[in-house]
């Protein structure tokens, strides 16, 4: 689930999804400007990528400390 393997295709894992979410954000914004950014510009993980598991690749990013998440907005981490 979190890494590709032989049962589980690449883009269909949150490793994957999690980088695709990182550099479509570039500045800070809200959950449904980014789920709307990452529809448009991902044809290749459209197929997979749903909403809930759009909202685990975001817990799986901010579990990780690259997101931060603060009234409404999301924005990256400097780290």
């Amino acid at each position: 689930m979190i890494l590709p393997s032989k049962h589980l295709p690449p883009g269909r894992d949150l490793l994957s999804l999690g980088g695709r979410l990182l550099v479509v954000l570039e500045e800070p914004q809200s959950v449904s400007e980014l789920w709307e950014k990452l529809r448009k510009d991902s044809t290749s993980m459209k197929a997979y990528t749903t909403f809930d598991w759009f909202l685990l690749g975001l817990c799986f990013l901010y579990s990780i400390g690259a997101i931060e998440y603060e009234r409404g907005v999301v924005e990256r981490r400097e780290l």
